[in-house]
Formats: structure tokens, C-alpha cells, sequence
């Protein structure tokens, strides 16, 4: 009875979503491809209904980078695996493509509405469902029950928070965490949350993302753009609204000479000679970051104006070559070129409560990280990478500007960083090849053999 109300509601809402959907298009028009897709509606045919077809949702950038760890380890395992590939967000989709190969399918998650679910699974009729680290959606989760899909929760976290919120609807999301097939979590803490909604959790794995390789070109491009620059950089790395203003605040309250020291004594200006580079997190905003960087008295130059790397100092030309100059990542797809470019990362989304972005990344690519308070989403990688000197831990962004402005001026220290950073994303790497396992086992138990594959 609950599940058919909520049923009614989401049924109710679609015209909501249609608009939804058209409003988010005018700024990422990448939502507006393919909508009725969302709907259970399909202009391709249905693939073969041969078994081969292994679903794997990801919702948005960060789940779909982690997914393709485990997709590359399913390759080699199950060689005529064909992949569907479900996604949430416009820049999900756009990351997602690169996973693909000839045959794979992409398409939107299909709304959580009991029509869109049951013609999502009739359409491509996957032999098994693989949800990324926290979506559950009570009608798609009851959907593949009815039709025997075997469907997993696999890379799962669950923060404190997060748990506080699903409690206020355990009415609706116990039962769907119960009818999974198997979850296999980040770390003993997210498990313990999981089984307490009533979850199956079958293993802890560690972090998918620990396995991610970054992109070797790009970040080699960036370390040369990093060493052609001749000056420290900091970079707001994945940062979300309201910590761009909080970083140009407090930059624009310095002034000369306020500066941090070098391990040779010599000083360098925090907003002259220091360069600082902001990468928002959402595309949808770098035209509205770019104006915000204006307006507090800075110029902006846009990585999607350079050609051959970022200016030198004093190129630009006119009023702005005597203003100081802060670097917008207008790009999608280059954090691996970012990072190679930033000596110290501040950790988006830990500077308001939002529970931080994957700092593993930054750990992958040699980058030290300065976080703030908020790190709920990723809590023990943050305690972890705290712990092995591959961050530090700031209560406002003020102190981290300065502290990340100090490590990047004192070159053993960072030096130090750099190197407890590179060897953090190595210890705790393997979580692609147990996943891996785990997957087949239970396919072999679902008596699919692995070489119908």
C-alpha cells in the first residue's frame, strides 16, 4: 500500500520532471537529448534478448568514473558482455560515452514510476542490474524483483546524514533496501548503516576510486603548463556555490603586502605571485563564476580561451594586466589535467555543509588536499588521507587559503605532501578486481555461466 501511493505520486510528478528537465536544458543542454527516455520511451530497437546485457547505472560524473574500474574488470572477465549503461545527470551521460564500445547501449535512468521502470526492463531485459554507491529507487528495485534481475548496490556509502534522512522514510526505503540481491560497501562504517536499514550486505571492498587511473596525457600536460608558470598555484578544485565567493572575499581582503613565507625566508604575495585557479563543479555555472571573479575586482582568464597553456603573467592586455588574474576550469572532463596544473587542491563542497567532494582523485594525481569542515560523504578517505599526511583539515576557508597558500611556497613541505598523496592512492587501491569477483560469483550463482559471455 505505501509503495502503490508512492507510485501515484511519481506518476503524478512526470509533468514536473518534463519541465524540470527543459529548464535545466537552457544551461547543460545535454539534458534535453533523448527526454522520453526518461519515460520508458525508446527510439532504438531493443537489443537481443540473449542474456549478455550487464546494466550498470551511474548516476552522474564521479559514480561514472568510478563505474568504469568495474567495467573494465568485467570485461576481461565476461568478454561478450554487452554493457547498458544508465545515468542521471547531463554529465554522467557525457563521461559515460567514453565507456562505451560497439553494441553497448546509453540511456537515461528511467523515472521511478511504475510504467517507465517495467518498459526500461522490458525494452532492454538486462541479465543484471548494478547501481552505484547510493541509488535506490523503491519501484525500479521492485520491478527487477518481479522479473528475477538480480540487482546489486555496489562502491555503497551511506553517511550519518544520509542515514538520518532515509530513517524519516523507512516505511518506503526498507523494503527496497531489503529486496536487494547483494550490497557490497565502501568501509565497515557504511556497511554497519546499510544493514541497519536492512541491506544485505555481503562484503566490504573499499573505494572503486582508489582504482581510477587518471589521465596520463592530460596530467602530464598540466604539470608542464604547472612548471611553464614559474609560480605556486592553488585551485578550488569541484567547488559548489557560495565557496567561490567565500575564496574572492578572502582574497580580496588581501592586499600588499600580505604574503606567506618560502623555507628561504623570502615572502611571496598571496594574490600577486601566488596563482589561484577556480574548476566549479557544475558547468552550468562557469559563466556565472566568470562574473563573480569580475566582480570582486579580479580578471579572468578561461582555460576554454587558452590554446597552447594558461598566459603568462602580465598578458593580458588593457585594464586587466593590473589586476590580478584568477584561472577559470571551464571544461569538462580535464580534472586529471587540473590537478597536474595545482600544486594544493582546496576540496570542494567541504567549504559548506555538503559533505565534500572525492578527494582521491586529487591523492591519485599527486595533488595534497586542504579540506574543510565538511566532509561527510567521504569521511574515513578524509580521516585516512588526513592521517598520512595527504591533507589537512581547515575550519573556514580563510585559514584554507592560507594554509594551502603556505604549502605551496615551501617546497619540501610540498614536496612531502606530494609524495604522502602519490603513496595514500596506492595503499588502498584493489576494490576493482574484489568487486569484479563478486559480480561473477554471483552471476555464476544465478547459474549464468560466465562463458555465454
Amino acid at each position: 500500500m505505501t509503495r502503490l501511493l508512492y507510485s501515484v505520486v511519481m506518476w503524478l510528478a512526470q509533468p514536473f520532471l518534463r519541465l524540470k528537465l527543459r529548464r535545466r536544458g537552457v544551461q547543460e543542454p545535454g539534458y534535453l537529448l533523448a527526454m522520453e527516455e526518461h519515460f520508458g520511451y525508446y527510439a532504438s530497437a531493443a537489443p537481443p534478448a540473449d542474456g549478455n546485457t550487464i546494466w550498470v547505472h551511474a548516476v552522474s560524473l564521479g559514480e561514472t568514473r568510478a563505474a568504469a574500474v568495474l567495467v573494465a574488470g568485467l570485461r576481461e572477465r565476461l568478454p561478450g558482455m554487452r554493457l547498458l549503461l544508465t545515468h542521471g545527470t547531463a554529465t554522467g551521460r557525457f563521461e559515460g560515452v567514453q565507456l562505451l564500445r560497439p553494441g553497448d547501449l546509453q540511456t537515461w535512468q528511467p523515472w521511478d514510476s511504475a510504467g517507465a521502470v517495467q518498459r526500461f526492463l522490458a525494452h532492454f531485459q538486462p541479465r543484471m542490474g548494478i547501481l552505484m554507491e547510493t541509488e535506490i529507487w523503491p519501484n525500479l528495485v521492485a520491478g527487477c524483483a518481479q522479473r528475477g534481475v538480480p540487482l546489486v548496490l555496489a562502491n555503497a556509502r551511506l553517511s550519518e546524514q544520509s542515514q538520518r534522512k532515509t530513517r524519516k522514510l523507512a516505511w518506503l526505503a526498507r523494503p527496497a533496501y531489503r529486496a536487494l540481491t547483494a550490497v557490497w560497501a565502501q568501509t565497515q562504517a557504511d556497511a554497519l548503516r546499510l544493514r541497519a536499514l536492512g541491506a544485505p550486505v555481503q562484503g566490504v571492498f573499499g573505494n572503486l576510486k582508489f582504482d581510477a587511473t587518471p589521465n596520463a596525457d592530460q596530467l602530464t600536460i598540466g604539470q608542464r603548463w604547472r612548471h611553464q608558470s614559474g609560480r605556486p598555484l592553488v585551485m578550488l578544485a569541484s567547488s559548489r556555490e557560495g565557496e567561490e565567493a567565500a575564496l574572492l572575499q578572502a582574497l580580496a581582503s588581501f592586499r600588499p603586502p600580505a604574503s606567506v613565507a618560502t623555507e628561504t625566508d623570502a615572502t611571496i604575495s598571496i594574490v600577486g605571485e601566488v596563482q589561484w585557479l577556480i574548476v566549479p563543479r557544475h558547468p552550468q555555472r562557469f559563466d556565472t563564476v566568470a562574473a563573480l571573479i569580475e566582480r570582486h575586482g579580479f580578471a579572468v582568464s578561461r582555460r576554454s580561451a587558452w590554446h597552447d597553456g594558461p598566459p603568462a603573467p602580465g598578458a593580458l592586455d588593457g585594464a586587466e594586466s593590473v589586476r590580478p588574474t584568477v584561472w577559470l576550469g571551464d571544461s569538462l572532463g580535464e580534472m586529471a589535467l587540473y590537478y597536474g596544473l595545482a600544486d594544493v587542491a582546496l576540496l570542494g563542497g567541504s567549504f559548506e555543509p555538503l559533505g565534500g567532494q572525492n578527494l582521491i582523485e586529487a591523492a591519485a594525481c599527486g595533488c595534497p588536499v586542504v579540506m574543510g569542515p565538511h566532509t561527510f560523504n567521504f569521511a574515513e578517505a578524509a580521516e585516512q588521507a588526513q592521517t598520512a599526511g595527504a591533507a589537512q583539515r581547515v575550519a573556514t576557508m580563510m585559514e584554507g587559503l592560507q594554509a594551502a597558500a603556505k604549502l605551496a611556497c615551501q617546497a619540501s613541505a610540498l614536496r612531502a605532501a606530494q609524495h604522502a598523496a602519490d603513496a595514500f592512492a596506492r595503499t588502498h587501491r584493489g576494490a576493482g578486481a574484489r568487486l569484479t569477483e563478486a559480480v561473477v560469483q554471483l552471476l555464476a550463482a544465478n547459474r549464468i555461466e560466465s562463458s555465454s559471455f
